[in-house]
């Protein structure tokens, strides 16, 4: 089945999570954020302090990180062909591993590039940055301001490579679900 591929995508601390929790909960298949799945590895490995906060902007070598970070993604967009769904959500994709390596000026090749214009999704959803619910602590180091900025970059990283992107109101969890499935519509 060719199942429309859906991109949930923000900056920290937009309610990202919540959505995706809450569409999950509805009865969509969800590929949540990577960085969590590889945050426990990292926790199981005997390596509990490699990402007290953001890890690209921590790990030794954020290459190699970024590098790992667009194969678990990419794996996540293969699996997708195997899922007997109509509609599949992603909280992030391909493209946002481009987007924070431009914010933390970091640097990568065409392949990064080729990997994300080869593989695409069908529509993208932009949480915007939102004063009133974001929460700076232990886990996430950036500030409002900072993930602001990330927003702008996201933004503009998924308009380069030819998305509309549509951005999703502010409101509660349950109106942004509704946002979202009525524009799939």
């Amino acid at each position: 089945m060719d199942s429309k591929r859906i991109v949930i995508t923000g900056g920290p601390g937009t309610g990202k999570t919540s959505v995706v929790n809450k569409l999950e909960h509805a009865g969509h298949y969800c590929f949540h954020e990577i960085i969590r799945s590889m945050t426990l590895k990292a926790k199981e490995e005997g390596n509990p302090n490699t990402f007290v906060s953001n890890p690209l902007a921590f790990v030794s070598d954020p290459f190699e990180f970024n590098r790992q970070l667009l194969a678990g993604r990419l794996e996540q967009y293969k699996k997708a062909s195997e899922i007997n769904k109509e509609t599949i959500f992603y909280d992030r994709a391909l493209p946002d591993v481009l987007a924070y390596m431009d914010y933390f000026e970091q640097e990568y090749g065409n392949d990064f590039i080729d990997i994300c214009t080869s593989h695409r999704y069908d529509k993208v959803f932009l949480l915007p940055p939102w004063e009133d619910i974001y929460i700076s602590d232990n886990e996430r180091l950036e500030n409002f301001e900072e993930a602001t900025l990330i927003h702008d970059q996201l933004e503009n990283t998924y308009q380069n490579l030819g998305y509309n992107v549509i951005e999703v109101p502010t409101g509660a969890v349950s109106e942004r679900v509704q946002f979202i499935l009525k524009k799939l519509k």
